[in-house]
């Protein structure tokens, strides 16, 4: 069986500047496109047999430009939603809320488009989206690839290792890298985390 890898969208203009992006459709920056297309001789090592993207469009550009066009768009990719604080840097949040840290007190709720989620929300989509990982890695003789946002990524390792989804807060992940699960003696591990191309 192969290896999930997971790749986290390039930078955007909140990314750099800190703010809360989940559903707002940023595109990437210059330098975001060019982080994505650093990918491409990483993953062209590989031998993938499965690729999902988030529907947002950072992910969707990454994908494209990292050399994984057909990668298949899975909603349950998208990233945390981060509801009354969208669009919010930590600093500001914590003004109003002192000591307040995303992966143990969630989010504040927002507008109905976007009420936001908690970490064990997160955690069951993360939770939905290797079961559909799982299946693709069992269909094919390769790896299986995921684009998509640092915190549902972070949740998601998380929940890969059976740690529970507040553990996500363990795994920083910078724009435009690659990781790697794998497994040793049949559990799960990280392999590789926050491999970036040379640039």
């Amino acid at each position: 069986m192969g290896d999930l890898f997971l790749v986290r969208h390039g930078e955007t203009a909140w990314s750099r500047s800190g703010r809360h992006t989940g559903r707002t459709d940023v595109p990437l920056t210059g330098d975001g496109r060019e982080e994505a297309r650093r990918l491409v001789p990483l993953l062209r090592t590989l031998e993938i047999g499965a690729a999902f993207v988030s529907p947002l469009r950072r992910a969707r550009e990454t994908a494209a430009l990292a050399g994984l066009p057909g990668a298949r768009v899975d909603a349950d990719l998208c990233e945390w939603d981060y509801g009354g604080y969208e669009g919010m840097t930590t600093v500001e949040i914590q003004r109003t809320r002192p000591g307040w840290f995303l992966f143990t007190d969630g989010v504040a709720p927002g507008p109905p488009e976007r009420p936001g989620e908690s970490p064990e929300q997160v955690g069951e989509r993360a939770d939905r989206m290797l079961r559909k990982v799982d299946a693709a890695l069992a269909g094919t003789e390769g790896h299986v690839v995921l684009v998509a946002h640092g915190h549902f990524l972070r949740v998601l390792t998380a929940r890969r290792l059976g740690l529970r989804p507040q553990d996500g807060a363990h795994f920083q992940l910078a724009t435009g890298t690659l990781c790697r699960l794998g497994t040793e003696h049949g559990r799960p591990v990280v392999a590789v985390w926050n491999l970036r191309p040379p640039g």
